[in-house]
């Protein structure tokens, strides 16, 4: 990217007792908003608590924000969240420098500060971070990525989708490993520009497609379709609303990733994709989230 630095972003900060409550805090403040709308993490302090901050990239109603975390996680809680805003600086990129690279079969994730430190055998996904999802050290990224690497191992599909694309750092991986062309969408504009800008920054500029669109409602996706492989890291709910347009884009024998998911949610999805033809190959569970593989019997 061009620059790092994010105007001043509106923070909120509040730390929860156990790790069940804190997964359905995030799960509940995940499917509140859409993608680049807020930045959500979650870690665990040394003394089991875990620790909970959101970016939001306008300042968020406050009254709805503790409404939602209490139904998740109760009324103590949501009074103890403190909101502040964060003055222009590079908060993200900070953020991502405290981090060490991901690494998910032959895929490293990695900052700037990282670079050299990616062995010569494996494929390095340079991510600035952005007010954007998918930086790569988020369980649902890395699941995919696992089942990307899977999916290569067996096979070099040609025609390939990321649906809901966030910092685009799955695009990026395919356009990588193959040497083949992407087609990646996102609702959000920041997103799509965040995902232009790390291709390019990846030197797969040339190789991926960002598009803003609605599920499946642009003209590139009948030019481009239909698909040998998707990737969908997004949520439960618009994993299901978009089973039957994903299947009208999906060559016979297609390989189709899901992610996004809580454990107690993939069944639903399965559910919903079976009921279009699609047979679950592989199921993954990283950090309390869910990644699918399924292939399209069609």
């Amino acid at each position: 990217m061009n620059s790092t630095l994010t105007p001043s972003t509106s923070r909120a900060t509040f730390a929860i007792g156990n790790e069940a409550a804190a997964r359905r805090v995030v799960d509940l403040l995940t499917e509140s908003f859409f993608e680049g709308q807020a930045a959500i993490a979650a870690f665990e302090g040394p003394d089991g608590r875990w620790d909970i901050t959101v970016h939001f990239a306008e300042p968020p109603d406050q009254a709805s924000i503790r409404e939602l975390v209490r139904l998740a996680a109760g009324g103590e809680v949501a009074a103890d969240i403190a909101f502040d805003t964060v003055e222009a600086r590079d908060w993200v990129k900070a953020t991502l420098d405290e981090l060490v690279p991901v690494r998910a079969g032959r895929f490293i994730v990695h900052g700037h500060h990282d670079r050299a430190k990616v062995p010569a055998n494996k494929l390095g996904i340079e991510i600035e971070a952005a007010l954007a999802f998918g930086t790569g050290h988020h369980g649902t990224t890395r699941g995919c990525l696992l089942l990307l690497d899977h999916v290569l191992k067996a096979g070099h599909p040609r025609r390939m989708l990321d649906l809901g694309t966030g910092t685009g750092v799955l695009a990026i991986s395919a356009a990588k490993a193959l040497h083949g062309e992407v087609l990646a969408s996102d609702i959000d504009p920041l997103s799509v520009r965040v995902a232009r800008d790390n291709a390019r920054l990846n030197g797969t500029g040339y190789l991926v497609e960002t598009i803003r669109a609605t599920g499946f409602s642009a003209p590139q996706f009948g030019k481009r379709g239909p698909f040998d492989l998707v990737l969908a890291n997004i949520l439960a709910n618009p994993l299901r609303q978009m089973a039957t347009p994903m299947v009208r884009h999906l060559a016979p024998s297609a390989l189709v990733i899901l992610s996004g998911l809580l454990p107690h949610q993939a069944q639903g999805v399965i559910a919903a994709y079976r009921a279009r033809r699609l047979v679950l190959l592989r199921h993954l569970q990283i950090e309390g989230w869910s990644s699918l593989l399924m292939r399209y019997a069609g």
